[in-house]
């Protein structure tokens, strides 16, 4: 019987495991806490013809660079997924969205409008849901819309996506890439294997991208473009109108979602619809009507006159800066993990637009010290550590007469304190909720 390790447990892991059992192959599953441990699995590694690793885990891992070493095929379980599709010749065809910022709104707002219009459709990847077990429950599928991470993308080798997309890009995860142009590059294999009539939609006010144009893509682009370069663009806003090759599509102000940054993600969704022959009246349907995502700038409570959000999904630099400009003035609650990215840039969005900060998580000492070099004032800034700190200490100054808007858009990942960037979200709203007795939850 051929077999395979599976190494790490989380979504993917599970994911790929159940699918490879269902294909008769025996799993060895390698994890420290829940299977085999990484140094017993080194003795494993002859009797196995395939090494499906977890994003989270680079290949430099020792275990991952041993398998490599004996020629094992080593993917992720995006690959396992996409070669299933293709091994059982199912109709499923793959969007896939990349980026820095907007690709989780980008892929559920796609999912959405296409279910809309009636197609069966289902987000998995880096959303929450694992390829490898959405394709084996539901072999019926139409569209499989993927959010994919830069870790997902580096193992790419024969994953190839109908239609494909980068949102934008900007410097994150330096504490996984020793340059970020390796992390660009990581993003760009969304669309390496595409050839001929297969679409990659980009952003015309993305510097990174267009540089990588021409080097990197084979098939046939289509450029969107909220500010510059509408000449070039497919898809762009004009005069209150969102076009779509010279084509009136929908009312800009008509939009649910709003902000630039909202914007910029519609565009990119309303140019898939429209090369799916998804009718207008559908997707002004959808997008006049659709919701925020949770965690996602979400306002969720009120306290007398004081409002509360959450954008615990602000897990880059760029994220918060979007979240800053939409709620100027506020009070900011900021940190998490250190990814080790410059801050100049973030704390003089910071200094020309929040009243005070509230820093919690490894890197707050950091961004306490790039504030106050940056000339923020020492006496606005409050490192706490933790978001209990943090609502305690501004429980004890606002009255229920203020009117304040709290924001929590952390700038980083969560995993030095929470599970996720959801249980970031659920432990903030749920904090709000006890410390600031009777409120009101939106």
């Amino acid at each position: 019987m051929k077999k395979a390790i599976v190494f790490g447990n989380g979504v993917s892991g599970k994911g790929a495991k159940k699918l490879l059992e269902h294909e008769g192959i025996e799993v060895i599953l390698v994890d420290d806490k829940s299977g085999v441990t990484s140094e017993a699995a080194l003795k494993l590694l002859d009797e196995v013809q395939l090494f499906i690793k977890s994003p989270g885990i680079p290949f430099d891992n020792f275990l991952v660079k041993s398998a490599l070493e004996k020629n094992i095929d080593v993917i992720d379980e995006i690959e396992l997924g996409y070669r299933y599709i293709k091994d059982n010749n199912l109709s499923t065809k793959i969007i896939a969205i990349t980026g820095s910022n907007g690709k989780t709104t980008t892929t559920s707002k796609i999912t959405e409008l296409l279910q809309k219009a009636g197609l069966k459709a289902m987000h998995a990847g880096n959303i929450g849901n694992s390829l490898a077990e959405l394709i084996l429950e539901n072999r019926d599928l139409e569209y499989a819309v993927l959010e994919l991470s830069s870790f997902q993308l580096e193992g790419i080798k024969d994953f190839t996506a109908d239609i494909s997309l980068i949102v934008n890009l900007s410097p994150d995860h330096l504490d996984r890439y020793s340059a970020v142009e390796d992390y660009y590059d990581a993003k760009f294999n969304i669309c390496k294997n595409q050839r001929d009539d297969k679409i990659f939609i980009y952003n015309l006010n993305d510097e990174e991208t267009l540089k990588r144009l021409n080097d990197k893509v084979n098939c046939k682009t289509l450029g969107v473009t909220v500010n510059n370069r509408k000449d070039q663009a497919n898809c762009y806003d004009k005069d209150g109108w969102l076009i779509y090759n010279g084509e009136k599509v929908l009312e800009t102000s008509k939009l649910s979602l709003k902000g630039k940054h909202n914007l910029e993600n519609t565009l990119f969704i309303v140019t898939v619809a429209k090369n799916l022959n998804i009718p207008n009246e559908t997707i002004q349907q959808c997008l006049y009507n659709t919701k925020s995502l949770e965690h996602r700038m979400e306002l969720f409570y009120k306290w007398g006159k004081t409002s509360f959000i959450n954008d615990s999904k602000g897990t880059n630099l760029d994220s918060t800066t979007f979240a800053i400009e939409a709620y100027k003035n506020s009070i900011l609650i900021c940190g998490g993990k250190d990814k080790g990215l410059p801050l100049e840039g973030i704390v003089e969005t910071i200094k020309n637009n929040i009243k005070s900060v509230y820093l919690i998580g490894k890197m707050a000492d950091r961004m306490e010290e790039a504030l106050l070099k940056g000339g923020y004032p020492k006496e606005n800034i409050y490192n706490l550590k933790t978001l209990e700190n943090v609502l305690k200490s501004l429980k004890e100054k606002l009255t229920v007469n203020d009117e304040e808007v709290i924001l929590l858009s952390p700038s980083t990942s969560s995993f030095d304190q929470f599970k996720s960037f959801e249980h970031r979200g659920e432990v903030f709203k749920s904090l709000v909720e006890e410390i600031f007795v009777g409120g009101e939850r939106l």
